[in-house]
């Protein structure tokens, strides 16, 4: 049903098109350079045109608005997460059962408190140039 609006809608934005390029800017038409004896005089078409120019500009607005309101209600339609980035919060790690080698306590989330610095094993300072 949305699909076949849809297609519809693109009819009349193009039937629109159409209608305004064959309007002259002074209100007349392609159609009035001829005989005005014609099917059509110049007046009665760019009549035409107007009335024709107001009627699809009207469907195309109505039609728009019935659009969004069933493009917003539509059911069953699925959102595409296939291109999300993960973000750090939304993959939590899981915390180590058993203290790593030296009895630190490795620093998580939830606790207060920052993991103890390892002790130095040596002197590892360079000396300053005095």
């Amino acid at each position: 049903m949305f699909t076949f609006l849809l297609i519809v809608q693109a009819f009349i934005a193009a039937g629109l098109v159409g209608v305004i390029l064959l309007q002259k800017s002074e209100g007349g038409g392609l159609t009035s350079s001829g005989s005005p004896s014609g099917l059509m005089s110049a007046r009665s078409a760019a009549d035409f045109l107007t009335r024709t120019t107001a009627i699809l500009a009207t469907a195309f607005i109505a039609m728009s608005i019935l659009l969004a309101f069933l493009a917003a209600n539509r059911h069953g339609a699925t959102i595409d997460a296939s291109l999300q980035r993960a973000t750090p919060a939304a993959a939590p790690q899981a915390l180590p059962t058993t203290a790593p080698p030296g009895g630190a306590v490795p620093f998580a989330p939830g606790n207060s408190t920052a993991p103890a610095a390892p002790a130095a094993q040596g002197n590892s300072a360079v000396p300053l140039a005095q």
